[in-house]
This record gives structure tokens, sequence and C-alpha cells, in this order.
């Protein structure tokens, strides 16, 4: 006898480019996302008796992203999951929980003869915003924000010394390395009640999203760093200092190495420690450290 566990189902890599126009000024803003919303509910009769009235077709699914697209604002991306979630709690009454993804594609106005454009743009890196909102009816709504392909490198003050040395271990300890990774760092917030608290929260996501990017980037470059690991821990804990609704903030980050390259075989060429100016960027394999940084459950003393 067997039956299902977990199901959901849904419509991913849904494109969506929404442009809003001022009249009064002729500028425009432009979003350009790729949505994925999954359901669950009570669909196990589609998978264990093929009965497809349960189904919320993934056609459908689709157009009521563009539907509720034009309908609403889709900035901040936490509230447009979170209409779009509650939207399909509410009109099926067999769904009891809905999950939006979302990616917003980094568009950065363009700078013509040193003014702003009013509607031109330019991608100037692959960075992205995401979030990921879980609309679970008589619980809440769970929203964890992110920002991922944050390319950074920094040519000194990045050290790593000191780590545990044993028969297996031939990396020299150095004062002085580069440093580079693709920053991956998420927040989740408090859990909201509904639509209405999601609502009166939105000013506070455009702001730590700001933050967030801001402290990675700033931490990055000034702190003389011993680890990744302390590095990060030191970025997390200045998220969590700044916004008391965010919970625990995650970071992933890949260590892209830069290897010196010894030329001493030409003509005593000298190109490594001090005299090191050529390396070789190494696509892997490469070290990944992670941690998820949390509020201190002890009491002060």
């Amino acid at each position: 006898m067997s039956e299902v566990k977990a199901a959901r189902y849904g419509k991913d890599n849904v494109r969506v480019y929404k442009v809003h126009k001022d009249e009064k000024t002729g500028v425009q803003t432009v979003v350009e996302m790729t949505v994925c919303v999954l359901l669950e509910g009570e669909i196990d009769t589609s998978y264990t008796k093929a009965d497809n009235s349960v189904i919320v077709a993934t056609d459908s699914i689709k157009n009521t992203i563009y539907i509720l697209a034009k309908q609403h604002p889709v900035t901040p991306p936490e509230l447009f999951g979170s209409i779009l979630g509650t939207h399909f709690i509410e009109k099926y009454k067999h769904i009891h929980a809905a999950h939006a993804h979302i990616v917003t594609h980094r568009w950065a106005r363009m700078d013509v003869d040193g003014k702003p454009h009013p509607h031109s743009f330019v991608r100037d890196s692959e960075e992205k915003r995401n979030v990921q909102v879980d609309v679970v009816e008589g619980q809440g709504i769970d929203i964890s924000s992110s920002l991922s392909k944050l390319t950074v490198l920094k040519s000194t003050n990045s050290q790593f010394w000191g780590f545990l040395r044993d028969e297996y271990t031939t990396l020299k300890e150095t004062w002085d390395r580069i440093l580079s990774t693709d920053v991956d760092a998420a927040w989740q917030w408090k859990r909201f009640s509904g639509l209405d608290e999601v609502r009166s929260a939105v000013p506070q996501f455009d702001t730590t999203w700001s933050a967030a990017r801001e402290i990675t980037l700033k931490t990055f470059a000034e702190d003389n760093s011993a680890s990744v690991q302390n590095t990060m821990y030191k970025m997390a804990e200045q998220i969590l200092a700044r916004q008391p609704l965010v919970e625990t903030v995650d970071y992933s980050l890949p260590n892209k190495h830069y290897f010196e390259i010894d030329l001493s075989w030409h003509k005593d060429l000298q190109n490594t420690g001090k005299n090191a100016e050529v390396y070789a960027p190494q696509s892997d394999p490469n070290g990944l450290i992670k941690c998820s940084v949390g509020r201190s459950s002890k009491p002060k003393l």
C-alpha cells in the first residue's frame, strides 16, 4: 500500500517584464522577473486516481501571474510574491499553500552626458535580487529575501593562516592573498500574519536589501580578512543589527582562487610572494563556505 507523502506543482520560468511610465516627467522604470509558483493542497487524487478536477492548470497559473502583475505593483518583490500566494489560497478552497519564487534581473539606468536617462538601461552585471514567499493557510506568510551573483574581488588585505595542519596538508599559510567570491546572501523575515502586515512592512524591504548590499560590499572591502568565515560573520551580524524584523542571515561564499605562478625558471624572473603580479585564475576546485547567523538566545551578562 502506498500514499502521497508530499506534493506540489505549478509553473516555473515565467518571464515577466513590467514598465512604469510617469506621464508627468516622462521617466520610465522597468522591472524584469522570472517567477515560479507552486501549489499544495488537496491534490493527491490527481496523482493516485488520475483525477484532474483538482488541478489548477499550470497555464492558468501563468496567466494569473501576468494578470496580477498588471493589477498590482511588482515591487518590492516581497509584496508581489505575497500577493500571488494569497490569491491562490483564497481563490481555490482546496489549495492550502502557495510558494512563489521571484528572481529580479538587474537593469541599471544609463547615464548619458552625466545625467540619468529617462528610459534607457544597461545590465551591468549578472547580480540578482531574489525572494521566496511561502503562504500557508491559517499560518501566515514566510519571506526570505536574497541577493546573488554579486561578484567581488580585492587584491590584498586577505589572510589565511593558523589553520589545522596534518599529514594531508600542503597549503601554505599566507598573510596577503587575493580574495574573490560570488556573494549569495539571504535574510529570513519574521513570519507575517497576512497580506496586510506585509503591506505595512513594504518600506522595509527595499531599504533592507540596499543595506545588506552596502554592508556586504563595505565589509568585504575594508575588513583585513582573517578568513572568509570571519568576514561573512561580520557581514551577517551587521544586517541583523540594522533590521530587527530579520531573524536569520545566511551567506554562501565560494572562494575563487588565484594562484601565483613561479616564473623563476625564466631568467630568474621573480613572481611569487611580495613580487607576485601575474596570477592564474582557477575555475575549480574551489572552497565553499556557508553560515547561518541568528539572534542569540543567551541573556546578556
